[in-house]
């Protein structure tokens, strides 16, 4: 990764903890760029789902590596898919980064995942995967991140502004 541009933060956690939309806040709130690294999936490849069906997890796991490493290249607000952590290249580009957690209890994930049902193959079972998968991953989450922010509760607006006060002090 180059010296001379790093995102201003970059947004980690489960799915559905409210990454692409606080992170489009704060980059809006600080002028700069916004990468969701799962939609630049989705935009060069096709639907996640469908990825998953067609060419099992290890091949998405691959595609996600390249769009995290070309999106920490940028001076851009970046959000991750929920397991980018899981790749020890991309914990490691994370380290001398400002990185968040997003998290979010059960109860409020339940119903943001009943919303966009069929669109999180992994959480297909609901939030008890939703958990399972938590529970995973939380070490790696907690490991490279700089900051905590749960958004079970507030206004992501209000999340948005804690955020970008954050980063501009």
């Amino acid at each position: 990764m180059s010296d001379e541009q790093h995102p201003p933060v970059v947004f980690v956690g489960p799915m559905a903890a409210g990454k692409t939309k606080i992170g489009k806040r704060v980059a809006r709130l600080l002028g700069t760029g916004f990468t969701d690294t799962d939609k630049v999936i989705v935009r060069e490849h096709g639907p996640i789902a469908d990825l998953f069906a067609t060419h099992g997890e290890p091949h998405f796991r691959a595609l996600e590596r390249e769009a995290v490493a070309a999106a920490l290249r940028t001076d851009h607000v970046v959000s991750l898919g929920g397991g980018a952590v899981l790749d020890p290249g991309t914990r490691a580009d994370l380290a001398p980064l400002r990185v968040i957690l997003l998290t979010v209890t059960p109860e409020v994930v339940a119903g943001r995942l009943a919303a966009q049902a069929g669109k999180r193959p992994l959480v297909a079972g609901g939030v008890e995967d939703w958990v399972r998968i938590l529970e995973a991953r939380r070490p790696l989450y907690e490991g490279v991140a700089t900051r905590t922010v749960d958004t079970s509760s507030g206004d992501f607006d209000d999340i948005a502004q804690e955020v970008a006060a954050w980063l501009t002090t």
